[in-house]
């Protein structure tokens, strides 16, 4: 996550290494701290299986409709403030999706869950190919490999709190 746009030439060392590293991290945890929270969904907004996975295309959905934008915006602003921006995004929306208690509500709310996630995707991807160019070695399976260590701790940690009987977050965390 250079301090520069995504398509100038500056030469990303150490710090954009880590930074990008830190994106695919976030990007898997917060993907991943959902999926433990979805039978909680499920039994709040009273569903059947066939509209919750209906409800799920929503992630799909808000995906599918940021990613082409994201290209754009990554050209105009660069990666970093794209990355940052999405991760913003999935920080305010993970609480929505815990106390979200109406169908058409979570439906909102996993459209931009699926935008953040779209987003995230994609200027995290177009940062790691500019930071392996530039060091010249192959970096990007190790890149993934924190995506999927952040999924790791993203559905352990959220198990862990339900385990531990967190079953919704307190209102007042929503204030900070």
């Amino acid at each position: 996550m250079t301090s520069t746009l995504c398509t100038e030439q500056q030469q990303p060392g150490i710090p954009e290494q880590i930074a990008t590293r830190i994106a695919f991290f976030v990007s898997g945890l917060g993907m991943a701290a959902w999926a433990p929270l979805v039978p909680f969904a499920k039994l709040r907004l009273n569903l059947d299986d066939g509209s919750l996975g209906l409800l799920l295309l929503c992630i799909g959905a808000g995906s599918l409709l940021a990613m082409p934008l994201t290209g754009l915006l990554t050209g105009k602003l660069g990666c970093r403030r794209v990355i940052l921006l999405a991760g913003l995004a999935l920080c305010i929306d993970l609480p929505l999706l815990v106390l979200m208690d109406s169908t058409p509500g979570m439906g909102l709310a996993l459209l931009l869950f699926g935008a953040a996630i779209g987003m995230i995707d994609v200027a995290m991807n177009i940062q790691a190919v500019i930071v392996e160019r530039a060091s010249g070695r192959a970096m990007m399976s190790g890149f993934h490999g924190f995506f999927s260590v952040g999924g790791i701790a993203g559905a352990g940690g959220v198990s862990l709190l339900l385990w531990l009987g967190l079953s919704r977050l307190p209102p007042y965390w929503l204030r900070c």
